[in-house]
């Protein structure tokens, strides 16, 4: 008897094996592969300097990111095929190996360091960065929190307490990377998620006050932190030591003006500006696209975070709450690293080494990003279809109907 891709899952149909064809949210996966595309063009501009100094080859970069972009929607189809019951049973698993994942990286002989962070694990000529796979997994685990305590986030400060047990000391081994980006994006997702899960005014507002607090703590523990803090208000006042970094970046927009110098033609990317490909890469984008390009993009990041936070409102008109929880937490992830980056870029933040969601060079954040659409999608499809859930059965009549969208 012979086996065929369709019959081994035939239990667990996707949005992307169905009777009727490929059935997805296409505005958001045409808006996620419009940044996918845009970030391949920007990295091969923004890269190609110090990719033939580094390597000899101007396409280095682009050829290494191509890579991961191959793998990273490898990873947004497989994560597609998964029902998201399936995610929820595994939450406890995937906090552990979260956990797991985030001391091998301090561990001396296993965590890679790269300017002056031990925030990788390598494998051979690939770096894996734990942050970025431990932030999605907290996520996923503190949406199952939320369903099954939902009561008592809402009437308890119990209930409200229990996730820091967990989030807190992820923080601390965050922090020993360090990572202050990824803890406060991280830390920022989860009190987004229990305010959406009810937790009181009054029990957020005494959290937003401790965190704020926390932050002013940490901030003013290591000097480093206090000279970006103070640097960044004003740092044409050490433009070639410490705010050297955001006066290029500054320098870059201001050659952009409205139109741009034009795709290629960067001048702060021949080793002006630091991380230009990476942290730093929309500073390039700007000054290449302009003023006009530059806002094409935050409208592009502006609609994919607005339709993540609208699948999750659909999850949960569709009683899905779990998948809806998951929703919010992985657009508020977005929506963190969006706003510290461009922030940072612009000058409205300290220097903080944070990558652009689907645009920075990086492959742990692009295969993740990439992941976390494949999520998204699968979220979209089950609250469409309220098919994919294991508790039902499934005929070829299910999938013989024409997909009505109605989004």
């Amino acid at each position: 008897m012979s086996l065929n891709l369709r019959n081994i899952i035939k239990p667990y149909p996707s949005p992307i094996i169905t009777g009727r064809g490929i059935d997805l949210d296409f505005p958001m996966l045409a808006g996620c592969l419009a940044l996918l595309g845009l970030g391949l063009v920007m990295i091969t501009s923004a890269s190609s300097e110090v990719a033939a100094v580094q390597s000899g080859n101007t396409l280095y970069m682009m050829i290494r990111h191509l890579v991961y972009l191959v793998i990273g929607l490898g990873a947004c189809i497989v994560t597609m095929m998964i029902p998201i019951a399936t995610w929820q049973r595994l939450g406890w698993l995937m906090l552990i190996g979260a956990f797991g994942l985030l001391v091998m990286v301090i561990v001396p002989g296993i965590g890679r360091e790269v300017n002056g962070s031990m925030r990788w694990i390598g494998f051979g000529a690939f770096n894996v960065q734990p942050s970025e796979i431990a932030k999605v997994f907290v996520v996923i685990y503190l949406a199952g929190y939320l369903v099954r305590r939902q009561k008592e986030v809402r009437e308890s400060w119990m209930g409200f307490f229990k996730p820091f047990i967990v989030l807190l000391p992820m923080a601390g081994l965050l922090l020993m990377e360090p990572d202050f980006g990824a803890t406060v994006v991280m830390m920022g997702a989860a009190a987004a998620m229990l305010f959406l899960g009810g937790v009181g005014l009054f029990r957020f507002t005494l959290m937003v006050v401790l965190a704020v607090a926390a932050v002013t703590i940490l901030v003013q523990a290591q000097p480093y932190r206090m000279a970006r803090l103070i640097t960044f208000t004003d740092p044409w006042s050490d433009q070639f030591g410490s705010g050297y970094q955001l006066t290029q970046a500054l320098i870059a927009f201001g050659r952009g003006e409205w139109l741009g110098v034009g795709l290629g033609n960067s001048v702060q990317k021949q080793f002006y500006l630091p991380e230009a490909h990476t942290d730093f890469v929309f500073s390039v984008l700007a000054e290449e696209l302009g003023v006009v390009g530059s806002l094409c993009t935050v409208a592009l990041f502006v609609f994919v975070c607005v339709r993540a936070m609208y699948i999750g409102l659909w999850a949960e008109k569709a009683k899905q709450f779990f998948a809806a929880y998951v929703a919010y937490g992985l657009a508020f992830l977005w929506i963190g690293q969006f706003l510290i980056n461009i922030g940072v870029n612009v000058g409205l933040l300290p220097t903080k080494g944070l990558t652009l969601p689907f645009l920075s060079y990086g492959g742990s954040s692009l295969v993740i990003c990439c992941a976390c659409l494949g999520l998204l999608l699968r979220i979209e499809w089950e609250s469409r279809t309220h098919l994919g859930s294991e508790e039902m059965e499934f005929s070829e009549s299910d999938f013989a109907e024409e997909p009505t969208h109605g989004r």
